[in-house]
């Protein structure tokens, strides 16, 4: 039944990487739809981490992660693809003076 708490499992917290039991965790879904749970495999958050994110929009935000990540790649290069990219998106033309 829904709700009847019987989930006995354990998930990491993609934050900290404390184990915590499942029901003691919040999911977080990547590509920012929580509620379309067909085929999906979702992460986690304990509630701690979980109280100190911002729940501030962010739009946009999980789709360019999506597009930047790639198998293998490593935490360097993606974070280099990200600041390229964020600073691509930021980039303001200076008139010529």
């Amino acid at each position: 039944m829904l709700g009847s708490g019987g989930d006995e499992s354990t998930v990491v917290c993609i934050a900290c990487g404390e184990s915590v039991p499942r029901t003691e965790a919040r999911e977080y879904d990547k590509t920012g739809n929580r509620w379309e749970r067909h085929d999906k495999d979702f992460e986690h958050f304990c509630k701690d981490c979980f109280r100190e994110l911002s729940h501030q929009p962010r739009s946009g935000l999980e789709s360019m992660l999506a597009d930047i990540e790639d198998d293998g790649l490593s935490e360097t290069e993606f974070i280099r693809r990200y600041l390229d990219r964020v600073d691509d998106d930021n980039a303001v033309e200076e008139p010529d003076s």
